[in-house]
């Protein structure tokens, strides 16, 4: 059975406020998975859902948390979006982090996080400096929290600091862009149907 995928968009507007170049690299991943096999299912836009500060799946009512993160688990590939602000991951971004901090007392008798034998790729842009740092800042908090990071985990687009071009706005997307997203659909889709087939033993 092949592996399946969601996204999750991190920028810090709501859908209705305007386009996110976060879900326009977003796409160029989606467009890269397709000939491996893997959909993904729907990009979820955190900044519309009520997602409280916390360390727990569950910090009570109108929490949207809990239902996210059922979506997020029902996938064998999470597609991490984030832009980049002052240098670093989004605040939204640290937030799902934060909440994912639950996993660590959520394992099962073997000791594995409901995250285990499932994979993480980071999708990331922004008019600055930082997609390593932010990619970093990612990695190390998912893995942390059960998530498996393939090689080449990564596709990014950073442009001139203050500039006014925004990754949304290129009507094709930048050779190397599209290379890396291709490598990085690869990888993933290949480790996520490895694992899928043979989990960690735990």
């Amino acid at each position: 059975m092949t592996a399946t995928a969601i996204a999750i968009n991190c920028s810090l507007a709501k859908s209705s406020e305007r386009p996110s170049s976060t879900d326009a690299m977003i796409g160029v991943l989606r467009d890269a998975f397709q000939p491996k096999g893997v959909h993904i299912a729907e990009t979820l836009r955190i900044a519309d859902f009520n997602v409280p500060p916390g360390v727990s799946s569950d910090e009570g009512e109108g929490d949207d948390w809990p239902a996210i993160r059922e979506k997020i688990l029902q996938h064998d590939i999470l597609v991490f979006g984030t832009p980049i602000w002052m240098g670093q991951i989004s605040s939204i971004a640290k937030r799902v982090l934060e909440r994912m901090d639950a996993f660590l007392s959520e394992t099962d008798d073997a000791g594995r996080m409901p995250s285990y034998s499932k994979v993480a790729v980071a999708a990331i842009v922004g008019n600055e400096d930082g997609a390593h740092w932010a990619s970093s800042q990612l990695f190390q908090s998912l893995n942390d929290t059960g998530w498996t990071i393939p090689a080449a985990a990564t596709c990014y687009w950073v442009g001139e600091a203050m500039g006014s071009k925004d990754f949304k706005d290129f009507e094709d997307t930048p050779d190397k862009v599209a290379e890396t997203a291709d490598m990085v659909a690869s990888n993933a889709a290949h480790l996520a149907n490895l694992l899928k087939g043979t989990p960690y033993p735990g």
